[in-house]
């Protein structure tokens, strides 16, 4: 925000040095960036928070040095009594979408004479860099940069109907802007219409055709509140930027509209001439009334550490705009001023006290008591998952949230809907919300070949977003894997993390079809029938066209799932002294028998005995064994907590296992 020294004065009798006034600033929380001297003026750099459109004007800047000096504000009054000619705006004013348009209010002016503006005015706006055009454009942009609300001037003559549409762009509609460019806008864009169409795009910028020229006698000023949302929205996309959208993107005082409308008229018919139409068009709702805060006066040595005496408190939350309300001895009740919406809770109240008083007041030992804190089970979750993977060699990585249309289709196990389209993307190209993050890593681990680092293992967690009808997508967390390692080495990657989270869970691995994987080497992962991912070695096809050189296999587990199973409190378990005993297994078997099946009926058959079931190896002989058998080859780990097993134990359990793996598979113990 640039402004004008000179301009400050004619709110305030500023008798302090501007270097006095930029550091309170900047202590108050609004920087200081520079200073330059433009002809007999100064022009002040600050920069304005996002969260304080108020600043974005010369009357909120003087409001705020004022509070700091405590000076009084003295705001012109925008007084049209005397110019007004008793007659009524000739326009009709409709709304059809009071959610984007609040409040639209028009008023006109007849018989100006467009012309230059007076020095006073130039130099103010030339000194914040502003240029001049005519004495009524001008004026439009002085009280633009005094109040910070947007206004317009439409030639009336150039106006076509009775009636000003505040409504939504039709398809394909094309609009003519004063800069002479002629943008193509869409329905989700707002514009001000008469009968032959658009004449201004709602917020953003006004119409070539009905633009203020030196044969303009007859006004309509529009004044007016736009829902920031839609307005960034169309400025984006169309890549049209102006005061008036920055401006609204942030929001305007909608108190301050009719105010706005005056001082533009009284100013116009101060330099143009002409008379004010009396009678001005309101159209929309009045502004709702704000809710009362209440700052107990104990929270200010609680959180802030020092003493600041009630009377103080009263006359900063005064100074900036507060209607007090109710006060006791302790507490004291506000509503705030329509130009805060940042004000609504008593933490604000106790900012704003700080702020004012000065945060160098506090001293560096001041006693604000403590809370000792605690890490969310999300994040206790996300740790153990980091110290995990970095354990196993794995390098986190950041993606992109918005990927191409071909990535958001490469892998659907999550949902097969139609992703989220995003009209305007960061990247060319990049306008879906990925629904995997398996995609993202396969492009990351294609960057990396191409800096030939071929051995690499790469992991995130991050966020997809499933789409949902009619509602906000369903944001999940995910954490995606991919190395250059085979199926079952990252299936025990998969287990090995599982197992930092809770030891005593088992994955039940299911095959699973999906064309990035290659034939027979998908599987859906779950754990007590609740999916929890998917892992698979990526095809020759999807390699092509990610770009691979080398092998890559990828897997993606839902965060959700693994923070249910996680055990976050430390457990101590007792571990056997006793030797354990290995019986390897040869068992032959029907081709659509899964490892995961006969681990899980080795688990159960055995009973408390079995320790751990290992995968050895699959082989396939079709001549010894015939067409559609293979052999499972696994090792079972055998151990006792009180005592040594003897033979006849580790026999008769191995029976067990047996005799239950042949009921439930028909396998056969290779001889």
């Amino acid at each position: 925000m640039l402004v004008s020294w000179d301009w400050l004065k004619q709110y305030l009798d500023l008798n302090i040095s501007e270097a006095e006034v930029c550091d309170r600033l900047t202590l108050a929380g609004l920087n200081f960036d520079g200073s330059s001297t433009v002809d007999n003026d100064r022009c002040l750099d600050l920069e304005v928070t996002s969260n304080r459109p108020d600043w974005l004007g010369h009357v909120g800047i003087a409001r705020e040095v004022g509070v700091l000096f405590d000076l009084d504000l003295n705001v012109p009054t925008a007084d049209i009594n005397g110019v007004a000619n008793g007659g009524a705006c000739p326009k009709i004013v409709q709304i059809e979408d009071e959610d984007f348009c609040p409040r639209y209010i028009a008023r006109s002016i007849a018989g100006v004479t467009i012309g230059d503006s007076p020095a006073w005015m130039v130099n103010r706006l030339r000194t914040i860099g502003i240029p001049t055009i005519n004495n009524v454009v001008d004026a439009t942009n002085y009280v633009l940069m005094e109040i910070g609300q947007p206004l317009h001037a439409f030639d009336m003559s150039k106006l076509n109907g009775d009636m000003i549409r505040v409504r939504k762009a039709e398809h394909d509609e094309k609009f003519l802007a004063i800069d002479h460019r002629e943008y193509q806008l869409n329905t989700g864009d707002y514009v001000i219409a008469d009968k032959s169409g658009a004449i201004a795009l709602a917020g953003v910028m006004g119409g070539k055709d009905t633009e203020v020229n030196e044969l303009t006698t007859d006004l309509l000023i529009e004044a007016a509140q736009f829902a920031a949302l839609p307005v960034r929205t169309t400025s984006r996309r169309l890549k049209l930027k102006s005061d008036s959208s920055y401006r609204f993107e942030r929001g305007v005082d909608p108190e301050m509209i009719d105010w706005a409308s005056r001082r533009c008229c009284e100013l116009i018919v101060e330099t143009a001439g002409g008379e004010v139409c009396e009678g001005r068009v309101y159209a929309g709702s009045k502004p709702g009334g704000r809710e009362t805060v209440t700052l107990r006066f104990s929270q200010i040595p609680r959180i802030l550490g020092i003493d600041v005496p009630e009377t103080e408190i009263q006359r900063i939350l005064e100074r900036l705009g507060n209607e007090v309300t109710q006060q006791t001895e302790k507490q004291i009740t506000v509503i705030p001023p329509s130009w805060r919406r940042d004000l609504d809770r008593e933490v604000d109240l106790v900012e704003e006290v700080a702020r004012i008083h000065g945060y160098d007041k506090i001293p560096e030992h001041a006693g604000v008591s403590l809370s000792a804190s605690h890490q969310s089970d999300l994040d206790r979750v996300r740790n153990k998952i980091r110290m995990g993977m970095l354990g196993m060699g794995f390098d986190e990585t950041l993606t992109r949230s918005m990927v191409s249309d071909v990535w958001s289709k490469a892998f659907q196990g999550w949902s097969l809907a139609e992703p989220l389209t995003s009209s305007m993307p960061m990247v060319k190209g990049e306008d879906r919300l990925r629904v995997s993050l398996i995609p993202s890593l396969l492009g990351a681990r294609r960057n990396n070949e191409k800096f030939s680092y071929t051995d690499i293992d790469l992991y995130e967690i991050a966020k997809v977003y499933l789409p949902k009808a009619k509602a906000l997508p369903d944001e999940r967390y995910m954490v995606g894997i991919t190395s250059g390692h085979s199926f079952f080495e990252l299936k025990g990657v998969v287990e090995a993390l599982v197992g930092v989270l809770n030891p005593n869970v088992a994955i039940n691995t299911i095959p699973f079809t999906d064309p990035l994987f290659a034939e027979g080497q998908g599987a859906h992962l779950t754990v007590d029938g609740t999916t929890l991912g998917y892992l698979g070695v990526v095809c020759d096809k999807a390699r092509k066209a990610f770009g691979l050189q080398q092998p890559a296999t990828v897997a993606e587990l839902d965060l959700g799932a693994l923070m249910k199973l996680a055990v976050l409190v430390p457990q101590h378990q007792d571990f056997s002294t006793h030797p354990a005993m290995n019986r390897d297994l040869n068992l032959i078997v029907d081709e659509d028998i899964s490892w995961s099946k006969l681990q899980e009926i080795s688990y159960s058959a055995g009973g408390e005995l079995v320790e751990i079931v290992t995968f050895q190896e699959i082989f396939r002989d079709p001549k010894k064994d015939g067409p559609g058998k293979k052999r499972v080859l696994f090792t079972i780990t055998l151990q006792a907590y009180d005592r040594t097993l003897t033979g006849e134990e580790a026999d008769a359990t191995i029976a067990q296992i047996l005799a239950a793996c042949g009921k439930e598979t028909g396998a056969k113990l290779l001889a």
